[in-house]
C-alpha cells in the first residue's frame, strides 16, 4: 500500500486526513499496525516530525493506540470527528427529533437504574436550573447529562456526552431566539419525580413532554 504523497507545502492536518481516509477506506483492520513512523514519512513525502503529530492527532481522536515498544495499532475506524462534522449541518429539528429518541430511552433505563447519588445529583442540577432561569442552556445540559448518566450505560453515556457538544450549540441558538419557548421547569421536575419514584413508563414520557414544546414550535417555524 503507498499513500497518496502529501505536497511540501502541506501540514500536520494533511496528514491527518490522508490516514483518516486509509482508516475509513479499510486500509488497516481493527487491531492491525498501521507502518512505521518512517515508512509513513516516505510514502508521504513528509518529515517524521510531521507524521509523529498527526498519529498523535488520531490516537487523541480514539482512531489509533499506541503500544510503547510495539508501535501503532488500529483503535476503530469510526471517526467520531466526520460524525460531529455532520451533526453541524443537521438542523434544529434533527437535533430534537434525536433528542426525544435518546432522553426517552435513558429516562426510561435511568428510573430502574439510579441510585441515591444520581436522584442527589438530579436534584440538585434541578436546583441549579431553576435558579438560573428558564433560559439558562448550561444548567439544562447539565440537567440533561444527569439523566443518562443515571443509565450506568456507559456507552449511553459516552455516545450522549459527543452528542451534547451539538446539543449545546442548538441550544445556545435556540434559546437565544424569543421565538422558542422557555424551559419547561416544571416539566423536568415531573421527569425527576418519576425517576425517583421508579416509574419508567411515567419517565419516559416526562422526557417526551419536555421535549415537546420546542419541537412544536421548531415544526411551525418551518412550515409557515
Amino acid at each position: 500500500m503507498v499513500l497518496r504523497a502529501a505536497g511540501r507545502q502541506s501540514l500536520v492536518d494533511t496528514v491527518v486526513e490522508q490516514l483518516r481516509a486509509q482508516l475509513a477506506g479499510g486500509e488497516w483492520a481493527v487491531g492491525d499496525r498501521i507502518p512505521t513512523e518512517h515508512d509513513l514519512a516516505e510514502q508521504l513525502g513528509v518529515g517524521r516530525n510531521t507524521v509523529r503529530e498527526a498519529v498523535r492527532v488520531l490516537v487523541h481522536a480514539g482512531l489509533l493506540a499506541s503500544r510503547q515498544g510495539n508501535g501503532t495499532f488500529v483503535r476503530s475506524a469510526a471517526d467520531p470527528a466526520a460524525v460531529l462534522r455532520g451533526m453541524r449541518h443537521a438542523n434544529v429539528l434533527d437535533v430534537l427529533e434525536l433528542r426525544v429518541a435518546l432522553e426517552a430511552e435513558a429516562a426510561r433505563l435511568a428510573a430502574v437504574r439510579r441510585d441515591e447519588a444520581d436522584l442527589r445529583t438530579l436534584r440538585r442540577v434541578l436546583a441549579e436550573l431553576h435558579e438560573q432561569g428558564d433560559r439558562a442552556a448550561d444548567a439544562d445540559l447539565a440537567f440533561h447529562l444527569g439523566v443518562v448518566e443515571a443509565t450506568h450505560n456507559a456507552a449511553f453515556t459516552e455516545v450522549y456526552r459527543f452528542f451534547s457538544a451539538q446539543v449545546h450549540e442548538t441550544l445556545v441558538t435556540s434559546l437565544g431566539d424569543h421565538e422558542m419557548p422557555p424551559i419547561d421547569l416544571a416539566a423536568h421536575g415531573a421527569l425527576v419525580d418519576a425517576i425517583e419514584a421508579g416509574d419508567p413508563a411515567a419517565a419516559e414520557q416526562a422526557a417526551r413532554a419536555v421535549l415537546q414544546a420546542p419541537i412544536d414550535v421548531v415544526t411551525s417555524l418551518i412550515t409557515r
